[in-house]
């Protein structure tokens, strides 16, 4: 082939190549803005933890741990001494080293005999601190009363307390405290993957639009294998080919992505002041007006004294003054139906706080024109 036949059949190939790319469909991590996996809203039914309880002692405490009015703490400990052959008497124990916790832990479903587990210790006494202390052999049961993990091991509490004559300081909660990878498991968990021809998914939280959109996005990915039970359930077919590979057929299940509904829901939380408004809460036409009454009363106390041989006597007489303001702020219009951006904009536009936006919220949902579940914790 001349020359010039090789230039333009290289130049006319890499065109078809760059055609090529442009046509191909790229998903960007944009156009999947809003769904989620379906293992991060849904789990598999008979697939769970199990929580672990036992209860136990924590020494090397430098003072912080439980008084002798603790009546449990010394008989654990006066128990625990006569197990090691040393006999000692509970009333006569004063064991401000030692604190009795409560240890808890999560047993996965798949946990089998030496994996570690990570235990917090809480304290069930009066101690002050557990910060360097050490947990002794604590057996850790499940609900049906079985010991399924032993855990011992160094406290740490990430915390400090002091206390002195008319002061104190304290960060974090020094009562409580975990044993990282303090717990050694004992009992295999039974939760075989045998060959099954269904599998159930359970919804995190109960809607009869995700769980719709659950078995759509399957369908469409997998097959025709799911249907909705009811909200909070969906079953899926395993077909014959999956049913000795059903690990693999769960990882396909778990990949597909669907967008997940949920009730327009505001959470109020009145001791710390806190609201979280969800995305699809909406106002109907309102008008809201919200202003602060300040009284302010304030009383001094003056000394009467009468005249010299007048007769009469010293008298404490109080002297009271009443000052009443009240803020004055303006009528926020809200038309038709917004959404919760337009209304945070209006009122952070006449200047409320938290605590006001709380008020305001019960307000309008008294009115009638919150579309939306009001929760308050």
């Amino acid at each position: 082939m001349p020359i010039h036949g090789r230039r333009a059949r290289y130049i006319f190939d890499c065109f078809l190549v760059l055609i090529t790319l442009i046509a191909i469909p790229t998903l960007s991590p944009a156009s999947e803005t809003g769904l989620a996996r379906l293992k991060d809203i849904s789990s598999i039914q008979g697939i769970r933890s199990q929580q672990l309880l036992g209860y136990g002692l924590v020494i090397g405490l430098n003072g912080t741990g439980d008084s002798s009015s603790t009546k449990f703490t010394t008989q654990s400990l006066a128990s625990m001494l006569d197990r090691l052959g040393i006999r000692s008497d509970a009333e006569k124990i004063k064991a401000g080293n030692v604190a009795a916790v409560i240890a808890t832990s999560k047993l996965g479903p798949f946990a089998r005999s030496g994996a570690r587990l990570d235990v917090t210790v809480s304290s069930l006494g009066d101690a002050s601190a557990l910060a360097g202390g050490t947990l002794l052999m604590t057996p850790l049961k499940g609900p049906d009363g079985k010991i399924y993990a032993v855990a011992q091991g160094p406290v740490s509490t990430g915390s400090f307390s002091a206390a002195g004559a008319g002061a104190s300081a304290q960060k974090n909660h020094p009562t409580v405290g975990k044993v990282p990878a303090g717990a050694s498991v004992e009992r295999d968990m039974i939760a075989e993957m045998a060959p099954r021809d269904k599998l159930t998914l359970r919804l995190r939280d109960d809607d009869f639009t995700t769980a719709t959109r659950v078995a759509e996005a399957i369908n469409k990915k997998i097959g025709k294998l799911a249907k909705t039970v009811n909200a909070g359930a969906i079953d899926v077919s395993v077909p014959p080919e999956w049913r000795d590979r059903i690990v693999e057929f769960i990882s396909q299940i778990e990949s597909v992505r669907v967008a997940p509904d949920s009730i327009a829901r505001v959470v109020i939380d009145e001791r710390t002041g806190t609201v979280v408004i969800g995305r699809d809460v909406q106002v109907d036409t309102v008008a809201i007006a919200h202003g602060n009454l300040s009284v302010v009363i304030k009383t001094d106390f003056d000394v009467s004294q009468p005249y010299p041989d007048s007769g009469g006597q010293t008298a404490i007489t109080p002297d009271t003054t009443l000052d009443v303001s009240e803020e004055k702020r303006r009528l926020l219009l809200v038309e038709e139906t917004v959404t919760i951006k337009d209304l945070v904009t209006g009122l952070n536009a006449i200047g409320v706080t938290p605590r006001d936006l709380i008020a305001i919220l019960q307000g309008i949902k008294a009115a009638g024109a919150l579309r939306a579940e009001l929760m308050i914790i």
